[in-house]
């Protein structure tokens, strides 16, 4: 311990006066003080050599008691100011190590929070990235619009649909990327989205870059912020192409459906036209009263199972929306006269009153379709016959006319039958529907609802009005034309040549009925059942026309014909198919190598329509000249250019030419695809145009013409015909493409 460290002389003196208080530490000073002058005193005075005085030890003793108040005094004060200090800076030091635990829970605290944050901030950074991924993997669209409808952000599906990156859709609007009809839509239903805050959902065919169409569902979601306000839109989009696939399947299920009706039709109507046509013929024929009422009941009973056939046909027509109607010129007293005679055909067998009634002049002619009006009266005539046990059935009909309104044109048939209750009269026209106990008669159930669909289709409306137990009547009213017309001029056909014919059919009693027909007309017919026969014949006799079946036992008409063009070529006469198929395109038989074809029954009017078309010439009276067949090569391909292009194109050049057509006919058949399924008729005429030029280009002569009819959707029929055209590119362009290139091979330099 260092004896003159001041500091610590300070810190006893200090440490004394608070232990012994001040009075005492007063006294105790005061002593000392004395002591210590008293001590100076007496060294002084033995260091000078002067004797000690008791004046001076008194003056020392007063010095001390003078000194020591003040002294103690002010050392109190300065100690207690030490002391304020000293226990202020330990409440300071205190305080500061409260605040320094404080600050060191705090900094631990915020250290924690700091680390959790990191962690936090890592996981949100994973799953938005995972989000991202998720979303940008998905092969849904996602976009993100602000209320401006500018894009703010995509996946990666929705660029591919645009072409654009993200980056470049970002501030775009939908003007900017999709057509202006449907960006109109959209900005629409962004702007309901705002309104109304709830989710729309709509389904439009979107367009991919390279052309290809597919069909999405597209959500539009409120976008809110955390305040929940709407900030924008969000979207998502679901590709259903395969949906609307499904939907084609089913069509073709339909179309499936249709070749099984046809098939059907062809094997009934087979028998049913051979019992029309004979009874028609033997009607002709002088009989007695008896067996000309027996022969009439056949008669309406074949035309009563016709119309049941009609029906069954008409409801799958109008099921595929494919009923065609005509517009014929009727003569209004034949078209009547007709009606009657059913109408008591069927009345006398059951014994009942028929009653016709005209409360106004008719005009002598109309323009319907007879066909369909026919079928629809006669419907109703047999229904009503059908459910009247006993009293009467009347038909009536008359013209209504009234100033500013189309003229109408009504038949009613009035019955007594047994009536149709008032809660079933809503369901009458319902597809299969049979009025709830009924006992008297049975039928499909489909007759008044194809009558019904019908009528309207013609522009008319169908009508009952019952009473139970006192019979129903019928209303047919058709707008119409009523005022007099003079009847149209018929066209004389020019004078017709008669033919040697082969028929070539297995059913014998078709044979009669048409070989009845055919020479009733002045033609000389044969007959072959099958088509080893009809070989025979051909080789042995020279024909001007083969009609020709199309089902036969042995092979079917398209091998005979097959075989009849590779024995004798150009030297045949015209080969004409005969179908039941009430569907089928004409087209199709040509293409298997028949030049036209005529449907069963075989009617004189059609009959003499195709032999003008293939014997009579504008330009030539000589109406059997040899048949010359249209030469295969020269269908497929376009012979003169391809020629032309071998005078400045090498073989090499034209294969190559031809290898990169059947390359992009893939991608084109694949947006051609795309275009049929969404129905869309000027992206299908483009598609077309592309095929027909690239065709064109190589000389593809029968592909270039499917793509013609493809790309005019003014053609007559031309959406039905659609799908038939598009399979036949398909299933044609392969085998015309191999076809074309042993060709250049053969014929190149």
């Amino acid at each position: 311990m260092n004896i003159f460290n001041l500091k610590i002389w300070v810190h006893y003196y200090v440490a004394l006066l608070k232990r012994l208080g001040a009075v005492r530490f007063s006294l105790i000073l005061a002593a000392a003080i004395m002591t210590a002058d008293f001590l100076l005193q007496i060294l002084l005075a033995y260091y000078f050599n002067e004797p000690l005085d008791i004046v001076i030890v008194y003056r020392s003793f007063i010095l001390g008691l003078l000194i020591t108040p003040w002294a103690v005094y002010f050392l109190t004060v300065v100690v207690g100011d030490l002391e304020d200090a000293r226990q202020n800076l330990d409440d300071t030091v205190v305080k500061l190590q409260v605040l320094l635990k404080n600050d060191q829970q705090k900094t631990e605290a915020l250290e924690r929070e700091i680390i959790e944050h990191h962690k936090s901030q890592s996981k949100v950074e994973q799953a938005a990235i995972l989000l991202r991924s998720f979303i940008d993997t998905s092969p849904d669209l996602f976009f993100h619009r602000d209320l401006k409808g500018c894009f703010v952000s995509c996946n990666k599906a929705m660029e591919l649909l645009t072409g654009k990156t993200e980056k470049q859709l970002i501030g775009l609007t939908p003007f900017d990327i999709f057509p202006e009809a449907y960006a109109n839509e959209v900005v629409q239903r962004d702007e309901r989205v705002q309104d109304s805050q709830k989710e729309q959902i709509h389904e439009h065919w979107l367009h991919y870059p390279n052309g290809r169409k597919a069909y999405f569902e597209v959500r539009a979601l409120p976008l809110y912020s955390s305040q929940k306000t709407c900030v924008g839109i969000i979207g998502f989009g679901r590709d259903i192409t395969e949906r609307k696939k499904n939907e084609e399947f089913l069509e073709k299920a339909s179309r499936d459906k249709t070749t099984f009706i046809s098939t059907i039709s062809h094997e009934l109507r087979t028998p049913l036209n051979g019992i029309v046509g004979l009874s028609r013929m033997l009607l002709d024929e002088p009989l007695s009263s008896e067996q000309i009422k027996l022969l009439k009941t056949i008669h309406i009973s074949a035309i009563t199972l016709g119309n049941i056939f009609n029906d069954i046909v008409d409801l799958d027509k109008l099921d595929r929306r494919r009923l065609n109607l005509v517009s014929n010129h009727i003569d209004m007293f034949d078209f009547m006269s007709d009606l009657k005679s059913l109408a008591f055909i069927q009345s006398e067998q059951k014994g009942l009153a028929l009653r016709f009634e005209q409360s106004s002049l008719l005009p002598h002619y109309i323009d319907a379709d007879d066909t369909r009006l026919r079928q629809v009266l006669w419907n109703l005539i047999s229904n009503a016959v059908k459910f009247t046990m006993q009293g009467s059935v009347t038909i009536r009909c008359f013209c209504t006319r009234k100033e500013g309104t189309q003229d109408q044109l009504h038949f009613e048939v009035q019955d007594s039958g047994i009536g149709i209750p008032a809660d079933q009269l809503e369901k009458i026209f319902a597809m299969y529907y049979q009025v709830e106990g009924n006992t008297h008669a049975t039928g499909t159930g489909i007759g008044l609802a194809v009558s019904s669909q019908i009528v309207q289709a013609m522009g008319g409306k169908l009508s009952v009005s019952s009473e139970l137990g006192q019979g129903s009547i019928f209303k047919l009213s058709l707008p119409m034309d009523c005022s007099d017309k003079e009847a149209k001029p018929i066209t004389v056909l020019a004078t017709l040549p008669t033919l040697s014919i082969l028929l070539v059919e297995d059913i014998e009693l078709n044979i009669i009925v048409a070989t009845s027909l055919l020479e009733k007309s002045g033609h000389q017919v044969d007959s072959a059942t099958n088509g080893k026969q009809a070989l025979q014949k051909v080789a042995s006799k020279q024909y001007q026309l083969i009609l020709m079946d199309i089902q036969l036992p042995d092979m079917d008409g398209y091998q005979v014909t097959q075989q009849l063009r590779q024995r004798y070529g150009d030297n045949l006469p015209p080969i004409v198919a005969l179908t039941a198929n009430v569907f089928t395109d004409k087209q199709k038989f040509i293409d298997q190598g028949m030049d036209d074809a005529l449907g069963k029954p075989l009617g004189a009017e059609s009959l003499n329509a195709m032999i003008k078309r293939l014997f009579v010439s504008t330009e030539t009276t000589d109406a059997l000249l040899p048949y010359k067949a249209q030469n295969t090569i020269e269908s497929l391909f376009d012979e003169v250019m391809l020629t032309e292009l071998f005078d400045f194109l090498p073989t090499s050049v034209m294969l190559a030419n031809l290898a990169l057509f059947e390359k992009m006919m893939q991608d084109y058949l694949q947006v051609l695809d795309s275009n049929v399924i969404a129905k869309d008729k000027n992206g299908i005429a483009s598609e077309a145009h592309k095929i027909k030029g690239a065709a064109g280009s190589v000389g593809l002569k029968r592909i270039q013409e499917l793509a013609q009819k493809i790309q005019s959707p003014d053609l007559p029929a031309w959406w039905d015909n659609i799908d038939d055209w598009v399979e036949l590119i398909k299933s044609h362009y392969k085998s015309d493409v191999a076809l074309l290139k042993k060709w250049i091979v053969a014929h190149g330099k």
